[in-house]
């Protein structure tokens, strides 16, 4: 049942339109549209206008293409009234707006001639867009994808975030270290964004409850907040790739109520006048604040509950506008958690929909249930959040009520099911009490959902028997897997062009739409003609790199060498180290011998360290150690380079991708759930050394087992060396190269004679090694001795590169979200006009 409210506004198709010129896609149009923009929109004219200027005006221009499809869009899903995917996530990472829209839009080229004859040019239009720092890495990129691959797959959705002020920091390396530095993306604005202040909603935190009975005679509870912050719409449209669907990414801004105090301002208060505009707006200033201390950890938690409570009363708003029931809210809305960042929705649906719109409890928890999926990143114990009670008693205590009358029922039934197993009962609570309380909100998140997936088959496998294991015998049918995807249309067609031209020349155009089609690659892999074109295109894609390198950190390094790359987030289970530790054994074989012989390689390294993560920060400060000694050295002669390159972040991977010959995933087997940037560059044609961790399973699977470098120990056999107490020492003194290589760090090689700069990272290898980088060392060099020799014949590496791409179809992230919508979200494509 709709709202007769709906048929009286007039459709947009019905309408005179912006004219045809605003929203054509011939030239003529789009050169009109850009100056229109540059004159109407920023008050410019041509001689005055700066770079940024232009960027803005096409952006303005493009953006009246992409929303006219965005209106049509809503139009239609509420004429189906359709069900609609709510994907929840504290993090996005969407990259430039620019260059994906015009390539979705299919109006590239005409663009890039339009601006070109108005003397403009495109290139650095499109350099000027800065990027949204929304994300710290793979969960916020893994969004976007989401976001893109729905809009593609013409899926009803929108996405759920937080618009932070400050993003994700800026990374600049001084004297070797890194460096955090403000992201200020919004300084100039952002045009791709529209303010829906008609859109806000009040968002309550600490105070105190009241119990009391109603009318009808139903136990009630009122919630007495001591503050309220205000939540505004800030939209953002993701565009499908050639399709009319055109679908939302929303997020929220935190501002207060009352933004002045004028009372307080005529008693010459004049801090007090803005208080409450100043406290209310830290929610939203900035990503991820530091959670050591105690003001972090509850501006955290506020942080997740403001964005979860904006969201879910949207989703009222719209239902209950649409003329639907309440008790029926679960039937048009499928509610993703992006991993445990949004599990407080669990407790904030039940409360909307019992204190806000009286419903009873058994109802509510079949519509939050029913409604709610989620999605676990991790299988590091530690990764997995819990809040102390004390915290949220003080700023959600509605919700701690909830939660424990929630947990009081579910161990009600973990008793029913397995009997009086205190331990199991224990593990299981949504409360842990086994020192200070805290809630876990993994076990929330699993409770409250009708389905929880992994990110990929190992993962979810290992998922199952250890971190949410009670659960998934108590609910075997509530767990599956979907694989991690990533949109060929950013990491292919807008990092690679001429990669894609090539694969569309020889497979057709349709391999965007459906990657499965990469497989007409097949046949040409001992092509010797299309060799040497495979071998151009990387060649091109190097020097390019080549000469951001040089632009970025003023290294030279050589196109004709090896480029041996790991760019992700600095982190220890992900080691970097132990790259690192084979650069140094390589260092050391030229050191003794300056005559042996080792293969041209350039060592890539990118990403950042937590800025309180002091271990990640010294693996930085030993790369950038080592590079400042290698890339000196007379004896190396060329042979080995090392650079790191800073601030790495979508915009910045995009011509990293193409550029590598080797991709390190090198993460220790059972720590990483899934991994996308192995994907992106399997998809650009580099041949991955890696351990049987992740997605690495199935890219393995995929493109073939001679084809792929592995080494390393696998995850069971982790675990068996774990169980048994591991202790590195019996690996350092049965590899001489390895203690020499630690010996090296040791001794203040690579630290300027500093010994003890790097002593916390050695002594942690050597004494404790949670990683256990010293048991897949040899291992690891072995591996790379057989990639020095594949790269050694051009003719044997560009074939298993060739594979490579033709094989890694199953890695899109259309295929990913089209078994969320089979399996989890039972949702239909909508065809949009």
């Amino acid at each position: 049942m709709r709202s007769s409210r709906t048929s009286k506004v007039p459709k947009s198709k019905d309408l005179s339109p912006m004219g045809c010129i605003r929203t054509g896609f011939r030239k003529s149009d789009l050169k009109q549209s850009f100056v229109d923009s540059l004159f109407c929109n920023l008050g410019r004219v041509p001689i005055a206008a700066t770079d940024h200027d232009r960027y803005t005006a096409l952006a303005l221009a493009v953006r009246d293409r992409v929303l006219k499809q965005g209106v049509r869009t809503l139009e239609t899903f509420c004429e189906q009234d359709a069900r609609v995917v709510s994907y929840l996530s504290a993090e996005f990472l969407p990259g430039p707006h620019l260059a994906n829209n015009l390539l979705s839009l299919g109006i590239t080229e005409q663009t890039r001639n339009a601006v070109s004859e108005l003397n403009c040019d495109f290139e650095a239009m499109l350099d000027q867009e800065e990027e949204p720092g929304l994300g710290n890495g793979g969960l916020g990129r893994l969004a976007s994808c989401f976001m893109d691959s729905l809009a593609t797959l013409e899926v009803p959705a929108i996405g759920y975030g937080i618009r932070y002020e400050f993003g994700i920091f800026d990374q600049e390396i001084r004297d070797g270290r890194q460096v955090e530095i403000t992201d200020k993306w919004l300084r100039f604005g952002n045009p791709w964004e529209i303010a829906r202040p008609e859109h806000t909603y009040e968002v309550k935190f600490g105070g105190t409850t009241e119990n009391y009975t109603d009318e009808n005679g139903n136990y009630r509870v009122q919630w007495h907040p001591k503050t309220v912050v205000k939540g505004v719409a800030y939209d953002t449209p993701i565009l499908g790739y050639r399709v009319g669907t055109c679908n939302r990414l929303r997020l929220w801004k935190a501002e207060a109520v009352e933004s002045f105090d004028f009372a307080a301002f005529n008693h010459g208060d004049y801090y007090r006048a803005v208080e409450d505009k100043v406290v209310s707006e830290n929610i939203t200033k900035v990503l991820y604040p530091n959670d050591e201390v105690a003001q972090g950890k509850t501006l955290r938690l506020q942080q997740q509950y403001f964005f979860v409570a904006c969201s879910l009363q949207d989703m009222i708003r719209v239902h209950l506008f649409l003329g639907r029931r309440l008790d029926q809210f679960h039937e048009k809305w499928a509610v993703q958690l992006n991993d445990t960042h949004p599990a407080i929705a669990i407790a904030e649906l039940m409360r909307l929909l019992i204190d806000e719109h009286n419903m009873d409890w058994e109802t509510a928890w079949h519509v939050t249930k029913n409604t709610c999926a989620y999605t676990n990143h991790t299988l590091l114990p530690e990764a997995l959040e819990k809040w102390p009670v004390e915290l949220f008693q003080r700023l959600l205590p509605r919700h701690l009520e909830i939660i424990y009358e929630l947990n009081h029922r579910f161990l009600a039934e973990v008793q029913e099911a397995f009997g009086n197993d205190p331990d199991r009962l224990g593990r299981m609570s949504l409360i842990d009490e086994s020192g200070k309380r805290y809630v876990r909100m993994a076990n929330l998140a699993t409770v409250g959902s009708h389905k929880v997936n992994g990110v990929a088959r190992l993962h979810s496998d290992l998922l199952k028997q250890t971190v949410l294991r009670d659960f998934a015998e108590m609910w075997p049918e509530k767990f599956c897997n979907v694989t991690n995807g990533v949109t060929p249309r950013r990491f292919m067609a807008l990092s690679n062009p001429p990669l894609a031209n090539l694969i569309t020349d020889h497979a057709g155009d349709g391999w965007l739409y459906d990657l499965t089609k990469l497989k007409a690659l097949e046949p040409l892999a001992d092509d010797t003609k299309f060799q040497k074109q495979w071998l151009k295109v990387k060649l091109t894609a190097k020097k390019k790199l080549a000469g951001l390198i040089q632009q970025r950190t003023g290294q030279v390094v050589d196109p004709k060498s090896m480029f041996d790359i790991q760019v992700k987030r600095i982190h220890e289970y992900k080691r970097q180290h132990l790259n690192v530790l084979h650069i140094i054994a390589l260092y050391n074989r030229i050191k003794k011998d300056p005559t042996v012989s080792i293969a041209p390689r350039t060592f890539i390294f990118g990403g950042k360290a937590a800025p309180g993560y002091y271990m990640a920060k010294l693996m930085i400060r030993l790369i950038t150690g080592v590079a400042e000694v290698v890339n000196h050295d007379p004896d190396v002669n060329g042979r080995l380079k090392v650079v790191f390159f800073p601030d790495f972040n979508v915009k910045n991977a995009e011509p990293i991708y193409p550029a590598a010959d080797l991709s390190e995933q090198i993460s220790l087997a059972g720590k990483e759930a899934s991994g996308t940037g192995n994907m992106k560059f399997s998809m650009n044609g580099a041949l991955t050394i890696g351990t049987l961790d992740g997605a690495n399973v199935e890219i393995r699977e995929e493109v073939g087992a001679e084809n792929f470098f592995l080494f390393g120990l696998t995850a069971k056999e982790v675990f068996e060396m774990k169980a048994n107490g591991y202790n590195p020492q019996p690996y350092l003194h049965a590899d001489g190269e390895l203690s020499d290589v630690l010996n090296l760090i040791s001794n203040g090689v690579f630290s300027r004679g500093d010994r003890s700069l790097f002593r916390p990272l050695v002594d942690s290898l050597r004494y404790d090694d949670h990683y256990l980088l010293a048991a897949d060392f040899r291992s690891y060099l072995d591996a790379q001795s057989k990639v020095s020799a594949a790269y050694s014949n051009p003719e044997v590496w560009t074939r298993m590169s060739i594979l490579n791409v033709a094989r890694i179809g199953k890695f899109s992230s259309d295929r990913s979200i089209q078994e969320y919508c089979d399996t989890i979200w039972n949702v239909q494509p909508v065809i949009v006009d």
